[in-house]
């Protein structure tokens, strides 16, 4: 075997195949199609605050995915300050998980395909909320988060401006940011 037809090590920045990244963005301007998915996720009720999701396939880039041979499980449930039995993050919780996850993710991406060295990151993430919007006791009350703080550490010679330019393109900061239509749909039995 000579250094010709020796497979080549695929050159990764952050962790990040930085050739199949462009080779992903070619293949999506060429055809946007590509770049839709379907995300699913199963939630079923157990008791109290408890739920349990399982996520497992999902559709995009046209076609089923089904690599998956094993669904993710997450447990959700609330503190007992809150009637639960803490048996897992509670569901405001794991927003502030999928926040800080994505815009972490999308951050090291795309600072991959700018040739940015991403060495560290690390965030805190705090969420105001306030329970009288939740249980109904002030319509003036939001019953979600009145604000979440982001808070990221990061390790690069890149500026802070520069990499806070990058997490906004982090689709859970733009769910969480700006209003998205939710369909809900209750079937009795």
């Amino acid at each position: 075997m000579n250094a010709a037809t020796m497979p080549q090590e695929a050159v990764r920045t952050n962790g990040v195949d930085v050739a199949a990244l462009f080779d992903t963005v070619a293949a999506v301007k060429q055809d946007p199609g590509l770049a839709r998915f379907l995300f699913r996720a199963r939630n079923r009720w157990l008791d109290g605050g408890h739920n349990r999701s399982a996520i497992q396939g999902f559709y995009g880039c046209k076609a089923e995915d089904t690599t998956r041979t094993e669904p993710f499980v997450l447990d959700a449930d609330e503190p007992p300050v809150l009637l639960g039995r803490d048996q897992g993050a509670n569901p405001v919780e794991y927003v502030l998980h999928a926040l800080a996850a994505c815009m972490t993710t999308t951050m090291v991406y795309h600072a991959a395909a700018r040739g940015i060295e991403i060495r560290g990151v690390e965030s805190q993430l705090e969420g105001d909320l306030d329970l009288r919007g939740f249980l109904g006791l002030s319509e003036k009350v939001r019953k979600g988060y009145q604000a979440i703080r982001v808070r990221m550490r990061v390790q690069s010679d890149a500026s802070p401006e520069t990499l806070r330019e990058l997490t906004g393109y982090s689709p859970v900061y733009d769910i969480v940011s700006k209003s998205v239509p939710v369909e809900v749909t209750i079937e009795t039995r």
